[in-house]
């Protein structure tokens, strides 16, 4: 049988029984069909260690006209992709090629961007030297103390509703990534904003932080039906503080998430907790930024390093 013949069963087979997102499920589809358009739709025994080379070469020279050639992590979800729907035909007694025969490509190590202790406080503060709305500033601070006291994603953030977050307990827990539950917690800051800011609230939205007219804002706390904000507008409101507090480098909610846990590391927190708080699947994942928190490295090298030198002074 084709390939194409057995996606859709794949595609509810992710979704259902491995409970992966609407996003996944989307990013696999346009994966797996740019590989049977490409390998002109093969039956599934003609899937071969030689059709796999040829295709990661595709994949390789492939370049988008506006973001020019593959980054090598897409190029690796193109065949962990792959990998998975081969691993479902195998599992379906479909003959076909071994899923453990794709190697991924290697790739650069992350270097992971995060801010400074200053540059932290400055971003905080900016919302309150606006000339918003007082609900806007104070919703605005409140986003960007939760950004930096939970280490959420962007996702995360947008969907998170107002009966989810324990005030009183400063802690709650949210669905991430593969559809994982793990608990989050708040700071004193982060808890004080929020507050403000929901005592400031008069509409019924159950979303945690939503859009409010301008108009509005100035007397009504904002729209009865507000809408929540979006993953976009957070991300656009983020860079919009970051230029205001006289950040240069490049600014994203994920660099908050960044400086979440290079906080907690450079302040002697072990990786394993680290990993749980940012619900990471795999220790790994976690392990880019060591090397720019270990604080033994430094004491090794303060305490060896040209010794005889100190010792000549």
């Amino acid at each position: 049988m084709k390939l194409s013949s057995h996606l859709r069963n794949f595609l509810v087979y992710m979704e259902i029984e491995r409970g992966r997102s609407q996003m996944t499920i989307r990013n696999y589809e346009f994966y797996l069909n740019r590989f049977i358009e490409w390998a002109k739709d093969p039956d599934a025994d003609d899937v071969s260690d030689d059709k796999i080379l040829q295709y990661r070469l595709y994949l390789n020279r492939l370049e988008d006209p506006k973001r020019g050639p593959l980054k090598k992590n897409t190029q690796n979800y193109h065949l962990i992709a792959l990998r998975s729907f081969l691993k479902y035909l195998a599992r379906k007694n479909v003959k076909t090629l071994a899923p453990e025969k794709i190697e991924l490509a290697k790739q650069a190590m992350r270097e992971p961007s995060f801010l400074e202790a200053p540059d932290v406080e400055r971003l905080l503060e900016a919302p309150n030297k606006t000339e918003e709305a007082p609900i806007l500033q104070t919703r605005d601070r409140a986003i960007l103390e939760m950004f930096f006291s939970t280490g959420m994603r962007v996702s995360e953030l947008a969907n998170l509703k107002k009966d989810q977050v324990n005030l009183e307990r400063e802690e709650f827990s949210v669905r991430g990534k593969g559809d994982k539950v793990r608990v989050v917690f708040m700071s004193h800051q982060a808890r004080h904003w929020l507050k403000t800011y929901l005592d400031m609230r008069k509409d019924e939205s159950p979303f945690m932080f939503v859009r409010h007219d301008r108009a509005a804002s100035l007397t009504s706390g904002g729209d009865k039906k507000a809408g929540p904000l979006t993953p976009r507008s957070i991300e656009r409101l983020v860079k919009r503080y970051a230029l205001m507090a006289g950040i240069t480098k490049k600014i994203s909610p994920h660099s908050l998430r960044h400086s979440f846990a290079t906080d907690l590391l450079m302040n002697g927190a072990d990786l394993r907790s680290v990993q749980s708080m940012l619900g990471h699947s795999s220790i790994t994942t976690t392990q880019i930024y060591t090397h720019i928190t270990n604080q033994q490295l430094r004491e090794v090298h303060q305490a060896f390093h040209a010794k005889r030198r100190k010792e000549e002074e």
